[in-house]
């Protein structure tokens, strides 16, 4: 029994001295915490944690500025080839156009002077044939005249009635 008591009271000693070292640490914590050695040299950790931090967005910042003109700068440069390739292709387009239009102009002045010489034809034969019918038509006339006698082309000829 005693050597329990003896237990107890050494028990009690010990959770009693365990607080009293708790309270005396914690009271040097405070007061460590409270010196002014201390607040300086939290202040000096804060101030180094907020550069730091300030640095490394700075640096993330710059990071993402630098990609996103970098991003620009292939959007501008993949919308000037777009422009160039569209640019392109309309200026053969029109020279297509110009071609295919030149290309149906001389096939139009073809076919126009081929009518041309059609008509030319038409008209020569035309008047050939007129030429040929006016110099059948004096043809005509001409043996006209010589059988009836007209102009004195033809030799007159006297009948004449009398006995001899």
């Amino acid at each position: 029994m005693i050597r329990r008591q003896l237990e107890a009271e050494l028990k009690l000693i010990e959770e009693e001295t365990a607080k009293r070292v708790e309270e005396a640490i914690r009271k040097r914590v405070e007061e460590s915490l409270n010196s002014e050695e201390v607040q300086v040299e939290i202040q000096r950790r804060l101030d180094e944690g907020r550069k730091r931090l300030n640095a490394e967005v700075a640096a993330q910042l710059e990071k993402e500025k630098e990609a996103a003109l970098i991003e620009a700068k292939q959007k501008e440069e993949q919308a000037r080839k777009e422009r160039e390739d569209l640019e392109r292709m309309l200026e053969e387009n029109r020279r297509k156009i110009e071609e295919a239009q030149r290309r149906e102009a001389l096939e139009q002045q073809r076919r126009e002077e081929e009518r041309y010489k059609e008509l030319e034809e038409i008209q020569r034969q035309k008047e050939e044939a007129m030429r040929r019918k006016k110099q059948e038509e004096e043809q005509e006339r001409l043996n006209q005249i010589k059988l009836l006698g007209k102009n004195k082309s033809r030799p007159k000829l006297s009948f004449a009635l009398g006995s001899k």
